[in-house]
């Protein structure tokens, strides 16, 4: 009787898996056992149905048939350990950064491999969260949430010598972490598992190994490091946090359902999560609207912002290929769930990761993303920031600049700087950022302003910024700024020189790969945008051609033009007597890649044309 009892709930919990994830008898309502439980739907299907399950299900649980299940919990002493057991004493000031992309990982990884980097593969807002910026407040006290500063610089064009005028937005706040708490989290994670997640972490998928020996020399795969991410995050939850997972490769499953930590018995999850193996393709929608509905579980005082942060942090190397790839539907699919209080993170893996996709999601209200390579590097990220990654503070802030002598021209260090229209500069989502000797990570937004032709410039502009906090309470500031006493070259701080350098660069590096990308897919000359005449260009507003498809793109050799090769040449020499100046050992890394931009063997000519007609009658 109880074989047949046995037999009977693994069918049930089969067909319950297919269609809803097996999510009943795991809601909320079961926190009150008051006990631990390893409430891993996934695996428990696995383990009940071992042989069977191996044979037939396999593509629709994300292994290969005839695979062998390893289930065993990996040693808790070095799989997880809990953030409750060791907590971190938080000492430091706070300031803010912006939202979208935190790193330029995915870019410097392409170089590194010698694969040309995708054209949103670097990002401005994403250089500028790996330094640290004086934000100009100086000694100045900042006792509010959120305390503006504006810094100003007059500097020469490189290319074209003419005057460029740039006002930076020092993004400062009275926070310290002593002061800041973030609230209890419900946070759900949903992993791609599709086939393209079994690649080697630093090579493309659609340029993989084919043969036995190759695959045997490949790294270690995008899910072995998707699933090292996911175990690293959950020892950073508290016992008050709930954590869910959706897996989804052609559809999607519920492999835990959300649950209060401490009645969760996170060290099997852990091994669970180990144990996640590729398969079958990619529908984003079918992952992320599962995501969301594991929310649709908890009551609506569960929900309430004020003590809740609902957080889905989506793992994938960005290759859909089923399901939703419209710009609008992705767009729609976040900002709903922002709509309803629940903010998206992505992290994407692997060098062939397309962050393309991602920056437009990402200009989304509470949004944010990050790429992973290396899982020691963003242990250490998330060791110093998990809490700050997960707690958008300000929200839809907007600064006008009313002046009759100027008119803003560009906005770097934003993912909607192509909302800037002449008189506002808007940004959705603001974040706490670390703050160290009065400096802040990622603390600055770069406005370039176009002085007015016949402008005296001496004629103060007024500054008017507005945001949103948490609760919805709008907030406003004034301030006025003048150009009056400045000659080129004359910069306020460090600060504003730095940030005008590493967008110079980050401007020529999205210059190159425009006209490189062209030459990589047609293999004609590559063109070089008229800069000695007009300046140097902003990249975002130029025309992209697309070579291929939007969403899934073979690898283009790592290569440097002629023409590129000079500029890039030029900006080096710059960048070593400005980083001399701004005395911060971190640039020491961009310095590295324009030497090898400018290397000899990275200069590569179109091929001669050639008659490689072989047809005979």
């Amino acid at each position: 009787m109880d074989l047949f009892k046995s037999i009977l709930a693994a069918l049930l919990c089969l067909f319950c898996l297919a269609s809803s994830g097996c999510t009943a008898g795991l809601t909320a309502g079961d926190e009150e056992e008051n006990e631990k439980r390893d409430d891993w739907a996934f695996e428990q299907n696995k383990e009940d149905l071992k042989d069977r399950l191996a044979l037939t299900a396999a593509p629709s649980l994300g292994i290969k048939a005839g695979a062998s299940l390893n289930l065993s919990a990996p040693s808790p002493a070095t799989m997880y350990k809990s953030a409750a057991a060791a907590p971190r004493q938080l000492k430091r000031k706070l300031g803010f950064a912006v939202g979208g992309a935190k790193d330029t990982g995915n870019f410097r990884q392409n170089i590194k491999e010698n694969f040309l980097p995708k054209y949103h593969s670097i990002t401005y807002e994403g250089l500028f969260y790996e330094y640290y910026f004086d934000t100009g407040i100086g000694q100045g006290s900042c006792d509010e949430l959120f305390c503006p500063s504006y810094t100003r610089a007059v500097t020469p064009d490189l290319f074209s010598g003419e005057a460029d005028y740039y006002l930076s937005v020092g993004l400062n706040s009275g926070l310290t972490e002593e002061s800041f708490s973030r609230k209890k989290l419900n946070l759900v994670v949903v992993v791609d598992i599709s086939g393209s997640m079994g690649s080697s972490f630093d090579e493309y998928y659609y340029d993989r190994a084919n043969s036995a020996s190759d695959q045997e020399k490949a790294g270690k795969s995008k899910m072995q490091l998707a699933n090292e991410t996911i175990v690293a995050m959950m020892q950073h939850l508290q016992d008050d946090d709930r954590f869910g997972v959706v897996l989804f490769d052609d559809t999607a499953y519920t492999a835990k359902p959300l649950r209060l930590v401490k009645y969760t018995d996170m060290k099997a999850i852990a091994g669970h999560i180990k144990d996640i193996r590729e398969n079958g393709g990619t529908n984003w929608q079918a992952g992320y609207e599962k995501g969301v509905d594991l929310y649709s579980s908890l009551e609506g005082s569960l929900m309430n912002q004020a003590e809740y942060e609902n957080r889905i942090i989506f793992l994938t190397d960005a290759m859909p290929n089923l399901g939703e790839l419209s710009e609008d539907g992705l767009f729609a699919m976040v900002r709903k769930a922002a709509e309803k209080g629940i903010y998206t993170s992505f992290i994407g893996v692997g060098v062939d990761f397309n962050p393309e996709l991602v920056e437009y999601v990402t200009k989304t209200r509470g949004a944010n993303y990050f790429s992973v390579h290396n899982a020691k590097e963003f242990k250490k990220t998330l060791a110093d920031e998990f809490d700050l990654m997960v707690t958008p503070l300000l929200f839809d802030l907007e600064l006008t600049v009313q002046s009759d002598e100027y008119a803003i021209e560009g906005v770097f260090g934003s993912p909607e700087a192509n909302l800037a229209t002449g008189q506002v500069m808007q940004i959705k989502t603001l974040f706490p950022s670390p703050a160290e000797d009065e400096q802040v990570k990622g603390g600055v937004v770069l406005v370039k302003l176009h002085k007015k032709s016949n402008a005296s410039g001496g004629t103060p502009i007024e500054l008017s910024v507005s945001y949103r906090d948490r609760n919805g309470t709008e907030h406003t500031a004034k301030d006025t700024v003048s150009f009056a006493d400045m000659k080129k070259p004359s910069y306020d701080n460090l600060g504003i020189r730095k940030a005008i350098l590493l967008a110079d660069y980050v401007s020529l590096l999205k210059n190159w790969l425009l006209d490189q990308n062209k030459g990589c897919n047609d293999q004609v000359e590559v063109p070089v945008a008229p800069f000695f005449r007009d300046g140097l260009p902003n990249p975002d507003k130029r025309p992209m051609q697309k070579m291929i498809s939007r969403w899934e793109k073979k690898s283009c050799p790592f290569a440097v033009s002629a023409g590129y090769q000079k500029l890039f040449t030029l900006f080096l020499h710059h960048f070593q007597e400005e980083a001399a100046v701004i005395d911060d050992k971190e640039l020491s890394r961009e310095k590295e890649i324009l030497e090898k931009l400018t290397a000899k063997k990275s200069f590569k000519q179109p091929p001669a044309a050639k008659d490689d007609w072989q047809g005979k009658q």
